[in-house]
């Protein structure tokens, strides 16, 4: 019994070795000439895009992931499944990071991309995200949000802000022009606003201070809502 254990304890240390987490580094660069909007269409994974002054280039650092594959499995499968792309369209820069799981490859495991994002900062952005978090910070143009679930975290950007969330928490600290949110659920948190602020919220609670001009909460479904400070008018329909 004991030869018996030992030599399964011995095989399930193999299978470990053998069947581990996979990563993989890939970098996209592109020139910004010509360009003012980036688009980004992204799947599972994380996201953090972050402003940077003096750069004509948009520079992307994809960390991905293959869970519970050997090397030669997880190399086959970004190989044939992954989507990763960086180019100009017009006076676009369209980012496409996903994998394809309908293929063999993902009956039993699934890849993410985490990806590190630095823009020139007064990029617009365009943002379309199923899964994962999502962090923007330094950026100067407007930016426009639609993400199924994740949290979204934004700090001191300097244009107009759109946020269509189905889940997930929101804190934004820091907005040079108006901020409008849609959200399905989680919780709010809006600070130090150059414009308005406009709300709609399904459930969660909803924290707004430091305004220059209004606060309008169209739709407030459940979960406590606190502002201060203020200093236009405040329309709560919710």
């Amino acid at each position: 019994m004991r030869t018996f254990l030992l030599m399964a304890m011995f095989t399930a240390s193999l299978a470990s070795a053998a069947w581990t987490d996979y990563e993989e580094i890939q970098e996209l660069e592109l020139a910004t000439s010509g360009i003012e909007r980036l688009a980004i269409d992204a799947g599972a994974g994380s996201m953090e895009i972050t402003g940077v002054s003096r750069t004509d280039k948009i520079m992307v650092t994809a960390i991905i992931q293959v869970p519970g594959k050997n090397d030669e499995d997880a190399r086959e499968i970004i190989e044939q499944d992954l989507t990763l792309s960086l180019r100009k369209k017009g006076d676009v820069a369209e980012l496409r990071s996903w994998f394809d799981n309908s293929g063999w490859s993902f009956r039993d495991s699934s890849g993410s991309v985490r990806l590190e994002v630095r823009v020139p900062e007064q990029m617009s952005l365009d943002i379309e995200d199923s899964s994962g978090s999502i962090t923007v910070s330094d950026v100067r143009g407007d930016i426009d949000i639609s993400d199924t679930s994740g949290s979204i975290r934004m700090f001191d950007v300097g244009g107009n802000v759109r946020i269509d969330d189905s889940s997930g928490s929101i804190l934004v600290n820091g907005v040079g022009k108006d901020i409008e949110v849609d959200d399905g659920s989680g919780s709010i948190t809006i600070e130090r606003v150059g414009g308005s602020v406009k709300l709609e919220d399904g459930s969660g609670g909803i924290r707004v201070s430091d305004v220059e001009k209004d606060l309008i909460i169209e739709e407030d479904g459940s979960g406590s809502v606190k502002f201060s400070n203020i200093r236009g008018t405040v329309h709560n329909d919710g």
